[in-house]
């Protein structure tokens, strides 16, 4: 018996019913169950999301990715890998490692606090900037002070993130 029945069945009536998240949002949307539902992470989306596959097999596209974390190449090992200057500080990796926008190729290693390690070198230079896809989009942000909105190459926007770090 689906929850509003349920409660109806009690006397109690449930005009709203609300749930749900991000990776289940359609099969919520379609159950006529809820009234809301409740997707957080559709807002950023994170390479754990990105590994997601649909019904047919084929990576999961509902939303698209507005998250990155700009890194800047340090030093290259020719044939053999680049190091970053995002590590665990940086993106969170509870849920996997980044991915490296526009390289997929690349698979990012953990290099300690500070640093991230990609591999192979992917003809990187030091100085390249890139943009890596966190692999959870909440605990990332919450490791920074400020969201910044790019649109056409240009900063519109800066976003104070208040509800975040220890004590919210």
């Amino acid at each position: 018996m689906a929850a509003p029945c349920a409660l109806e069945a009690q006397g109690i009536t449930c005009t709203y019913v609300t749930g749900g998240g991000t990776g289940t949002f359609p099969y919520e949307a379609a159950s006529g169950v809820f009234t809301e539902v409740q997707p957080g992470s559709y807002i950023f989306m994170d390479a754990d999301y990105n590994r997601n596959l649909d019904v047919s097999g084929q990576p999961a596209r509902d939303f698209d990715q507005s998250l990155f974390v700009l890194t800047t190449v340090q030093s290259v090992t020719s044939g053999n890998r680049a190091v970053v200057d995002a590590g665990m500080k940086a993106v969170s990796m509870d849920s996997g490692v980044p991915l490296v926008e526009k390289y997929p190729e690349l698979t990012y290693d953990i290099g300690g606090d500070e640093h991230g390690i990609l591999k192979p070198d992917g003809g990187l230079k030091v100085g390249d900037l890139l943009w890596l896809v966190p692999g959870h989009c909440d605990p990332t942000v919450n490791l920074y002070d400020w969201l910044v909105g790019i649109r056409r190459h240009k900063v519109e926007v800066v976003w104070p993130i208040l509800a975040r770090g220890p004590g919210v």
